[in-house]
Order: C-alpha cells, then structure tokens, then sequence
C-alpha cells in the first residue's frame, strides 16, 4: 500500500461499508485532529475486537459472553425464534424493543449467482434447534429477511425444508413505509402492501 500514513488510513476506511473516500478522508483528519489518546484507544479496541467478540453457539449472534445475553435471558420467549441473514439484524430489532423472542443467524441469503448455496448458511443448525428435544416448544419461527429476490429464495426454501416440523413459519410484513407517497412506490412494493394489508 503506497502513500503516507494518512493516505494508508483513509484507504483502509474507505473499505468499509457505506464510506467512501471522502468520507474516509474526514474520518482520518477527526482522528488526526482529536487528541493521540483517542486513537490509541480507537486501536486498543480494533486490535482486540475479534479475541473479544465470538459468535453465539446457539443463536450465532456476535457475543463477549457465550451464550449471548437473548439467549441467556429466561424472560425471552423461547418458542418464537426470529431468523435473520447477518448478526447485525439482530441489533436493528433489538433496538426496535418490539420482539421478544429468541434469534437464529443465518449468515447470508442464498444466492447462487454469487456461490452462497443452503449448506454456506447456517441451516443445519436451525434443524437442529428445532429437533432438539429441549426445543419442542418451539411453535414458530418469523423469517425476518429483506425482501429481496436472495430474501424471497431463502424463504421459500426454509418453508419447503422445515415442513415437516410442526412449527408456524411467518414472515415479515413489508409494504409502505410510513409517510410514504403512493406516488412513488415502486410496483413489488405496492404489491406486497396490497397482499400484506391488514383489516381495521
């Protein structure tokens, strides 16, 4: 990686998620301007992030404590699990304060354009959880995925592959946003609202 030490800085941020490269630039002067001890700390905590972090072995949510603190919880209904494609979904509800069940981390959606096929996602597990005779109580699982088409393969094939199991499988409702303008939803999401709408 050529350049100075800023230019390599911003070149690392700008592979995050969501930042480009002017983004990355502003975020490398803020540290450069705060004082050294912020950096120092921000690296302690980088450096240490994945020692610290592990990933659930009943939910695969990302954990310091395993089990992770939902699945601890005895005040957690246990026989809804919510699935969701990566651990940062489970943050997003979380701070909605609307669920209180259990999750399951898929890991990724199916996609096999892209080489992500059902045995590269945490499938198997899920099965498992639902065979578990200390699972029985499971009485439904709320595939909480994005509706997408990766979203709607993963879905239909989770439907097809836990039939068997006398569980409840729903989904996510997703239609209009509120505030939205009729005049600019797009046609799918328009037709989900139609076929998700619900009697008042």
């Amino acid at each position: 990686m050529n350049g100075n030490a800023l230019d390599r800085l911003v070149v690392l941020f700008s592979k995050l998620p969501g930042i480009g490269k002017k983004s990355a630039g502003r975020i490398a002067y803020h540290i450069l301007d705060s004082n050294p001890s912020f950096a120092v700390t921000l690296a302690n905590e980088l450096s240490g992030l994945h020692k610290a972090i592990r990933k659930c072995s009943i939910c695969g949510g990302f954990t310091e404590a395993d089990p992770c603190f939902v699945c601890c919880d005895p005040k957690r209904d246990s026989s809804i699990i919510c699935v969701v494609e990566s651990a940062q979904d489970i943050r997003i509800i979380e701070d909605g304060k609307e669920f209180s069940g259990v999750y399951h981390v898929l890991g990724g959606l199916i996609a096999p354009l892209d080489g992500v096929s059902p045995a590269n996602l945490s499938i198997d597990k899920l099965i498992n959880r639902l065979s578990d005779t200390k699972n029985k109580q499971v009485k439904e699982l709320i595939l909480a995925l994005n509706p997408t088409v990766e979203g709607d393969t993963t879905a239909l094939y989770l439907q097809k592959t836990l039939k068997e199991y006398s569980v409840i499988i729903s989904r996510l409702a997703s239609g209009m946003p509120v505030g939205g303008n009729i005049e600019y939803i797009d046609k799918l999401t328009l037709s989900r609202s139609f076929r998700g709408r619900i009697r008042i």
